[in-house]
């Protein structure tokens, strides 16, 4: 679909300046022991992201271990992340080490941890100033040797002033923040994400793999992806499953990302319209003001004589004038 050079780190694919800007970070910050803090929009690979960091870094060959905080019951909350002993609460039957310590000498990844409540947030903090991870039942705490990764959507400032995220556990996880940027903000890698994954879906499913025509790749191109690269793997295999070794086309793709994609169109036409209308409009009343004078009518502007002249050309004015 597309050429050029381009970053490739198992899934981590694209060439635009954010995002290799955000992968030169993540090489620095897996040298490290911090705290890493993975912010941006829902689907934006911040996941991803955190296997590199663990992937880079000297705890590579250890345990990569990952919650999604979002997805724990408050009452299992605690017992998930720090184990419980067997008889600690009803239906404890066996001993449960937790994922903190399954993770020990590697690394575990909390996705979405400002969905965890104050409490367990208490014990979070705990951990990551001493180190210590006492499980439900236990008598004394125990030292673990664990890199912790976390990673939100939300605005954890902004739940600090409101009393639902504690300050002292922000300032402790955002020694390195690090901002996933949205697909529409990856200017040129659409193609790039697209080719990756139709390739890979196309190998895993056993189809040939279908051929996007130039009219459907800018049609994807315009679409605003709000659902980042998890809706953009989605439609990647969608289309290799229902177009298995044929050409796709704008009426391929599906009705929302055309809709879409014609919607921005639309738009970028609308303001390109206004600002050549509000353009005219401003040479006009210049022009009127000064009786025709282009010389005070290009100094009223702040232009050039020879710019006002190339405009009046540009929007065929210059016979009126």
């Amino acid at each position: 679909m597309t050429t050029g050079s381009y970053t490739s780190t198992d899934h981590l694919v694209g060439s635009s300046p954010v995002f290799q800007a955000l992968l030169r970070s993540v090489r620095i910050v897996a040298a490290t022991e911090v705290a890493v803090l993975l912010l941006g929009e829902s689907g934006t690979g911040k996941e991803l992201l955190a296997r590199e960091i663990h992937r880079s870094s000297p705890r590579a060959d250890q345990p990569f271990i990952s919650l999604n905080c979002a997805a724990l019951p408050e009452q299992l909350a605690e017992s998930e992340l720090f184990g419980h002993c067997k008889g600690a609460f009803s239906g404890a039957d066996r001993h449960y080490d937790g994922r903190i310590r399954a993770a020990e000498k590697g690394t575990v990844f909390l996705d979405e941890v400002g969905e965890l409540s104050l409490p367990i947030q208490a014990k979070l903090l705990r951990f990551l100033e001493c180190r210590e991870c006492q499980a439900v039942g236990e008598t004394r705490p125990r030292t673990v040797d664990v890199r912790v990764i976390a990673a939100t959507n939300r605005d954890l400032s902004e739940m600090v002033q409101l009393g639902l995220f504690r300050k002292d556990l922000y300032y402790r996880l955002n020694i390195v923040p690090l901002e996933s940027p949205s697909l529409k903000e990856r200017s040129g890698d659409v193609p790039l994400l697209m080719n990756h994954y139709m390739k890979q879906l196309a190998e895993q499913h056993n189809l040939p793999l279908p051929a996007v025509t130039k009219a459907a790749m800018a049609c994807l191109n315009r679409y605003n992806w709000p659902g980042n690269i998890r809706e953009l793997r989605n439609v990647c295999e969608r289309l290799v499953i229902l177009r298995a070794g044929q050409q796709v086309d704008v009426t391929n793709l599906p009705l929302e990302i055309q809709c879409g994609a014609a919607a921005m169109k639309q738009s970028e036409n609308l303001a390109n319209g206004s600002l050549k209308d509000m353009e005219v409009q401003l040479i006009t009343d210049a022009l009127h003001r000064t009786r025709g004078n282009r010389t005070h009518a290009a100094r009223l502007l702040g232009i050039t004589r020879d710019t006002l002249n190339y405009r009046l050309k540009k929007h065929a004015l210059a016979e009126a004038h």
